[in-house]
């Protein structure tokens, strides 16, 4: 039975006004790329993006079938996932270990202006994306709003266990790229995308974790996504009826193709497949919600830097 998810909550309170709020929430909905929250991998799928994917329904609510993405909403509401792309600390600065402590490496710490902390949790049922050992995979990364800067890739070491909280001595580098290319403009289903060469001695569950360190200001961003080395070519599980990564981003057109009115998205292969908006959430879910990120926006511009992890 679905749960009562009528109800999604922001974190703090707000010290905008609600009139002001409107306003930047509207304009959000005219111009959707000048939203304040930018972007996690899409491929290999992050627990929030595949969370989004996962609740999507025909009436624009967000329903998950998946266990952790149920519990997920239980926990912190829907908003999370109507800001998918917004795992982001404005104050971040490049800083990895003794900032963001143990345990909250998925939600960077939990800085942002959504709350992600429950997209921390260690368990062994988030989505997970289906890979092979010493592949060559297009990562992609949604760039919905676009920045200059760099992508540091990690990946857990061996012997992970995903039933105990992920912290930075379980993971090791393994990728970096600078300002790679876009597949098109920010403020849709577009991503930034780079070949990445996986490890050679992977096998089973793991994690692989990417932060984005803007190179123009101090706002970094930070995804997880659960993988498992068994022979896969990117296909996910755990997603409502298991699908592959292009399904996974026709999903993602149909979405922003109600709001946008743009009925094209770059698949997989960067080539330029027509979606479906039938199914999409219509425009006036995606709406609130953008109203709703601007009333934390309003409210974001005006704090000061949390220094607790300093």
């Amino acid at each position: 039975m679905h749960r009562d998810i009528s109800h999604p909550r922001i974190r703090r309170p707000l010290a905008a006004s609600a009139t002001a709020a409107l306003v930047l929430g509207l304009t959000l909905v005219a111009a959707p790329g000048t939203a304040d929250a930018h972007g996690v991998t899409m491929m290999p799928g992050s627990r929030t993006y595949l969370c989004w994917v996962d609740g999507l329904t025909d009436t624009g609510q967000i329903i998950p079938d998946n266990p952790a993405c149920a519990d997920a909403v239980d926990t912190t509401g829907t908003t999370p996932l109507y800001n998918w792309f917004a795992v982001l600390d404005s104050f971040g600065g490049g800083r990895t270990v003794g900032y963001i402590p143990d345990g909250e490496l998925c939600s960077g710490g939990n800085n942002g202006p959504f709350d992600f902390s429950a997209y921390d949790a260690p368990r062994d049922d988030w989505p997970l994306t289906h890979l092979t050992a010493s592949d060559t995979i297009q990562v992609q990364h949604s760039n919905w709003a676009a920045h200059p800067g760099a992508f540091h890739m990690y990946i857990t070491k061996d012997g992970y266990d995903p039933l105990q909280p992920l912290g930075w001595d379980d993971l090791e580098p393994f990728w970096s790229v600078t300002d790679p290319p876009q597949s098109g403009g920010p403020g849709g289903s577009h991503y930034y995308y780079w070949d990445v060469d996986l490890p050679d001695d992977k096998s089973g569950r793991h994690l692989i974790y990417t932060h984005w360190v803007r190179s123009d200001s101090q706002e970094n961003f930070y995804s997880c996504a659960d993988v498992v080395f068994d022979g896969g070519n990117g296909e996910v599980t755990g997603v409502g009826a298991d699908v592959d990564a292009t399904t996974a981003h026709a999903y993602t057109a149909q979405a922003v193709a109600a709001l946008t009115g743009h009925a094209h998205h770059p698949g997989v292969t960067g080539s330029a497949d027509a979606a479906d908006t039938s199914t999409g959430p219509p425009w006036w879910t995606i709406a609130a919600a953008l109203i709703a990120a601007g009333a934390a926006a309003v409210w974001w511009a005006g704090r000061t830097p949390r220094t607790r992890h300093e």
